[in-house]
């Protein structure tokens, strides 16, 4: 019989889907503001909504709500003189009503209202904003051949109304890619737009928008999620470019661009490493980054921390005998210092760099994961998002001088919460001497005389790490129902160093695969587990990992495998980036390590979720692998033991929370039935 949830938001799911979701930082100026995101649900419950928040920087008032609309605000960044620009698609009271707004730029300054200071036909997003004078820089999605022009025949507006009067909707591609994760691109294309702000009072009592300069006319996909930043003065946008190579492949470079009459200049161009994570100097004289190495069939990449001459006179390694996977530096106030957080056994931890000695130094001591760093003025103080396995993202200040520190957390906009067990860690070593280690979440009431049912959660990637909170594959909720949760970092996994990489590079169904069940083994030998009750699971490459266990192992009770290759002969030309999973996966790599050549070995009962607007493992591999499970069962058919749960109008992630709760809701119906063995259940809103 499966247990009942212990009394948490976790044992509710509606408790746990409506729990506030903080996100992002943005410091002002002066270091006196901190202005983060906090996503909750609409009245009702079928979407979420963001709103941005201040928290105090020194941790003495509580946390304030700045906005409150029908829409959501997001891309919080401070002005010069302490206005907040953000951008909302929330209807403009200065303007006539419309449907289907785009989103604009508003500005809300230190004293008055919010009001738009910038429109356009596609929408804006990410701005940027100098840290002197009043040069911002906006992304905005532009249709082919649109000019400058507000309206008129050849505007992005006429252009978009054409289309749109027309009923037409197809788009000719000249190259790859066509789309992305779960968007289609083009007809539009990524523009880079500049402006010179209005000032505070300006912004507060005048009616009027900006007039935008397109910067980069007839782009094509060069800047599609482009990673940018300005210079001190506003001066030149520093920003990442796609370069199309022959054979459908490409690199990423590093140009800066005039913010005067747009010439571009190449600051770095090296065909066998891509740069990202670009942040500018206060000084104005270098760019912080990360460049990550082009990989090979035999060679994973590597992520290295560098800083490039703003003149162009070259790049420069720092601390190379480290790697920075999921960091994103941000610059001390003297120019002198970076500091980012990194992968690192299964933390993220806070790293202070001296970029001339390369040394580091590290300021936390915890387990938790890092992120959306921001550095004070002074320098005396970092800000930053942290999450853990079992805590979910909060606010917090740490000593810039201080070594292996506890943050001090600020009151923040979301409640702590109490969780249904405890964290703890399991390491063991795999056969080849490499050190494994992986996360356990166990519930409050397992013991010897009652062990709980383990669940083997795979991370997907499979670059990756379970570090951090995650709202989509959350072990609590299944922790509540007293399950343990199992989350491994096995070969392929980001923070252990090159070596322990590089041993599932290209060989997926082996150190990976062979690594889990070691961990596992290892966890099932505490006597407050139960080794008959067992089931794994994995979405992405987790779900790809899932498969490959159903082919080779029946020692699990179950399998559920989320947006999941299944046939990786057809997978590589159908996947939104195809010229990078060409670079590993050779004949002889999907000859070895293909799961669909093992779907005759499947026993296990297989629950099967796929969305059909995900882009990134397209609903082929889904319907491919469903099928196999039917044509392999010889069975009665009225007694087939896998199941298909099917989203016609969502992605890789499945986010509508209603979805969400029905995600959740099946898995753990499929578990009882495998695992404890209960009558088949159906979520009411599925029967």
């Amino acid at each position: 019989m499966a247990p009942s949830p212990t009394a948490t938001p976790f044992a509710d799911l509606d408790a746990f889907t409506a729990l506030p979701r903080t996100a992002g930082l943005a410091l002002s100026a002066d270091g006196t503001r901190l202005v983060t995101t906090v996503a909750t649900l609409t009245a009702d419950a079928t979407r979420r909504r963001t709103a941005l928040w201040e928290v105090d920087p020194t941790g003495r008032r509580p946390a304030r709500r700045l906005t409150r609309s029908s829409a959501a605000e997001s891309s919080p960044v401070f002005a010069p003189d302490g206005t907040l620009l953000f951008t909302s698609a929330r209807p403009d009271p200065d303007a006539s009503p419309a449907e289907d707004a785009p989103a604009a730029l508003w500005a809300l300054p230190p004293v008055g209202e919010a009001r738009v200071v910038g429109t356009r036909p596609g929408g804006v997003s990410a701005p940027l904003v100098a840290r002197t004078g009043d040069r911002v820089v906006v992304t905005s999605a532009t249709m082919p051949g649109a000019d400058d022009a507000e309206d008129g025949p050849t505007s992005d507006a006429a252009r978009r109304k054409a289309r749109k009067e027309k009923g037409v909707s197809a788009v000719l591609h000249a190259r790859v890619p066509v789309r992305y994760w779960d968007a289609d691109l083009g007809p539009d294309e990524p523009r880079f737009l500049t402006a010179e702000l209005p000032g505070a009072e300006t912004a507060a009592g005048t009616r009027g928008t900006v007039r935008w300069r397109d910067l980069t006319p007839a782009p094509g996909l060069r800047y599609h999620e482009a990673d940018a930043a300005l210079t001190p003065d506003g001066a030149e946008l520093v920003t990442t470019e796609v370069v199309a190579l022959p054979r459908g492949d490409r690199y990423v470079r590093l140009v800066a661009i005039s913010t005067a009459d747009g010439s571009v200049r190449v600051l770095a161009d090296d065909p066998q490493r891509e740069f990202g994570a670009v942040v500018v100097s206060p000084d104005g004289w270098h760019v912080a980054a990360l460049a990550e190495s082009r990989s090979t069939p035999q060679r994973p990449p590597s992520v290295r921390l560098v800083v490039v001459a703003l003149d162009g006179s070259g790049v420069r390694e720092v601390a190379p005998e480290r790697e920075f996977w999921g960091a994103r530096p941000q610059w001390g106030p003297g120019s002198d210092e970076l500091f980012l957080a990194a992968d690192d056994h299964g933390r993220a931890p806070v790293v202070r760099v001296d970029v001339a000695s390369g040394e580091v130094v590290q300021l936390t001591g915890d387990h938790g994961a890092y992120g959306d760093l921001q550095v004070s003025p002074d320098g005396a103080h970092v800000y930053a998002v942290r999450s853990a396995v079992d805590a979910p993202p909060a606010v917090v200040r740490l000593d810039a001088r201080t070594a292996g520190q506890e943050p001090q957390h600020l009151p923040g906009p979301a409640p702590e919460v109490q969780l249904p067990g405890t964290l703890t860690e399991v390491t063991t070593t795999a056969a080849d001497g490499a050190p494994l280690r992986a996360w356990l979440a166990l519930p409050a009431g397992a013991r010897a005389e009652d062990p709980a049912p383990l669940l083997l959660w795979v991370h997907g990637g499979p670059l990756s790490s379970w570090n951090s909170w995650s709202w989509r594959w959350n072990p609590w909720p299944a922790v509540a129902r007293g399950y343990a949760v199992l989350l491994p970092d096995p070969g392929l996994s980001t923070g252990y160093g090159a070596d322990f990489l590089a041993r599932g590079w290209g060989a997926w169904g082996a150190e990976p695969y062979t690594d889990l069940m070691t961990v596992t083994d290892a966890a099932l030998e505490r006597d407050d587990l139960d080794a008959t009750r067992t089931a794994a699971m994995g979405g992405s490459f987790g779900g790809y990992v899932a498969n490959w266990i159903a082919g080779h192992t029946d020692r699990f009770r179950a399998i559920v495998t989320h947006a999941s290759l299944w046939s990786l002969r057809g997978f590589g030309g159908t996947t939104d980036a195809p010229w990078y999973w060409s670079r590993e996966m050779t004949p002889e790599m999907v000859a070895a390590n293909d799961p669909s050549a093992h779907a005759a070995a499947i026993t296990t009962p297989v629950l099967v979720i796929h969305g059909d607007e995900d882009f990134r493992v397209p609903i082929g591999e889904g319907l491919a692998l469903w099928w196999a499970l039917n044509e392999n069962w010889d069975g009665d058919p009225q007694d087939l033991p896998h199941r298909f749960l099917y989203f016609p109008d969502e992605n890789h992630w499945v986010l509508a929370p209603q979805h969400a709760i029905l995600w959740y809701e099946t898995v753990f119906a499929f578990l009882a039935t495998h695992v404890h063995g209960v009558d088949p259940l159906v979520p009411d809103l599925l029967r």
